[in-house]
């Protein structure tokens, strides 16, 4: 048997891992390892499918991390010693993958992605896909057992050096399929041909997958993408962290549209999952302002609808979509997969909620699969922009005019220094619901699905909740005075003094 730690892969609904050797940290995502999952993930498909190995097809596909070409190889590998067939899409997204498997071009049976998203350069993993969309947690827990269980039979077969696959063009049919969209959504008054044709509008890829957004998409539709940053591949990321949250990362796409005098600023995450877009003014839309765009294109055209969001959502955002838009704000847990899968679950009830969307980025339309994809969402943003330019000459900004917002936002992660934390991290949570009982001005928020969410005035707000896979309290504050973050950063502390497990990494 190998040393192969197989369970510690699991990151939520992927595989994560070390890839890379790093400051005396070995690598625990191996090329024996990735060609295990390729063998494992074909006997998967082939078993939930009803299908013999051989007539299965895998699409497989990696952002620009520095490890992917030779975790692609491994992966063929193993896909091939299985007896399927397996397709190389080379530098991809991941909502291109999942596409791998609808797409009429296409329609492989099964497709992964190589990607950590926004982790440092050293990490990877694997994104898993089939027509039904990405797998669940259980799904990836049972293909890890599996190859635990049957490490024998591809351990010692495994030959990296043979790998030969089939090299498929997915980006540009994807691109193909994010212009369809666009132009059959457009009004009659905008050029059907060149619809972006009055726009200046540019992109930063973060050196990740999105490149090909600006060249295959944008500037296809008319659109002047001059003063576009960062869209070459580079597993380094060398000029900021490719998130769409990253402080850093936002500014420098803001400070690139008011240098260029762009209409808009596309910012994609490094596998192009995630999005944020920044207005003519600089103004940066993303988090509360991102879910409010999404909200108010959606329920233009299904008025009445749910917005299905995860828990640290601001209290403006849910007067803005009730009170403003007339739609329902749902509420839910962290985690993109959650927010998806309650919208889901909604609509089977037969409850309309044709949007899932998270405060990261994630955004997933029931009318695309419900596939978190940023593409498709700035593909929505374009489309209102276009017809809002032909129709009325605003602007996108003025969508979320009315959209009120705290002046103080922060986030604080305090360390559980056990082992064994999620029980004591649980009874942390019960106990406070028992405090803030006994707090003038505090009360429980209503319909709270994720740790202890409290009112505590007006726009004033704290979630406590636990991280969904780390030993960490993660304590969300929005108010519009510093008063009163000191007034709710010191009756907490208060409260957690009695723990001492508890790291309290704050000061007031």
């Amino acid at each position: 048997m190998s040393n192969i730690q197989w369970k510690k892969l699991l990151s939520g609904t992927d595989v994560r891992g070390t890839a890379i050797d790093a400051e005396g940290k070995k690598a625990n995502l191996t090329e024996e390892v990735a060609a295990g999952i390729g063998f494992i993930f074909v006997n998967w498909l082939a078993a939930n499918l009803d299908r013999e190995n051989e007539e299965i097809e895998v699409a497989v596909g990696h952002d620009s991390r520095l490890s992917a070409d030779r975790l692609k190889k491994a992966l063929a590998q193993g896909i091939k010693l299985a007896g399927a067939e397996v397709y190389s899409a080379g530098l991809a997204s991941t909502p291109a993958m999942f596409m791998s498997t609808i797409l009429e071009e296409h329609q492989y049976d099964g497709a992964i992605m190589i990607t950590a998203s926004h982790l440092p350069f050293d990490k990877n993993g694997f994104k898993f896909f089939t027509r039904q969309g990405g797998l669940e947690k259980e799904n990836v827990i049972d293909i890890l057992n599996l190859a635990a269980e049957r490490e024998e039979e591809f351990l010692d077969q495994i030959d990296l050096d043979s790998a030969e696959i089939k090299e498929i063009d997915l980006i540009s049919d994807y691109a193909e399929h994010i212009k369809k969209v666009i132009r059959k959504n457009l009004s009659p008054k905008v050029d059907q041909n060149k619809p972006l044709a009055d726009f200046k509008i540019i992109v930063d890829a973060g050196n990740g997958s999105g490149g090909f957004f600006a060249e295959k998409i944008l500037r296809s539709l008319g659109a002047d993408t001059e003063g576009s940053q960062f869209l070459e591949p580079d597993g380094n990321f060398p000029n900021h962290a490719p998130n769409p949250e990253d402080k850093e990362a936002m500014h420098s796409i803001q400070q690139a549209v008011l240098v260029n005098k762009a209409d808009l600023g596309i910012i994609f995450d490094t596998d192009v999952d995630r999005a944020a877009v920044v207005d003519s003014s600089g103004q940066e839309i993303n988090r509360n302002k991102l879910i409010a765009l999404a909200a108010a294109i959606v329920l233009e055209n299904e008025p009445g609808a749910t917005i299905v969001t995860d828990s640290v959502t601001s209290v403006g955002l849910k007067d803005f979509i009730e009170d403003k838009l007339g739609g329902v704000h749902h509420r839910f847990k962290r985690g993109y997969k959650n927010v998806i899968n309650e919208a889901k679950r909604l609509e089977s009830e037969g409850q309309s909620a044709p949007l899932a969307i998270e405060t990261s980025g994630h955004a997933a339309f029931k009318e695309n699969y419900f596939l978190d994809d940023g593409a498709y969402l700035v593909a929505k943003v374009l489309i209102k922009m276009a017809n809002l330019n032909a129709e009325e000459n605003s602007k996108i900004g003025d969508l979320i005019a009315d959209l009120a917002e705290a002046e103080i936002k922060e986030e604080y992660r305090m360390t559980i220094q056990l082992d064994d934390f999620k029980d004591y991290g649980q009874q942390i949570l019960e106990n406070l619901k028992e405090f803030v009982a006994n707090v003038d001005g505090w009360e429980i928020a209503p319909k709270n699905y994720q740790g202890v969410r409290v009112n505590c005035g007006a726009n004033d707000w704290f979630l406590l909740r636990m991280s969904l896979h780390d030993p960490v309290l993660v304590l969300n504050v929005e108010c519009d005075q510093e008063e009163s973050l000191s007034q709710i950063l010191n009756k907490l502390k208060g409260f957690l003094s009695n723990y001492d497990k508890v790291e309290v990494n704050y000061e007031v």
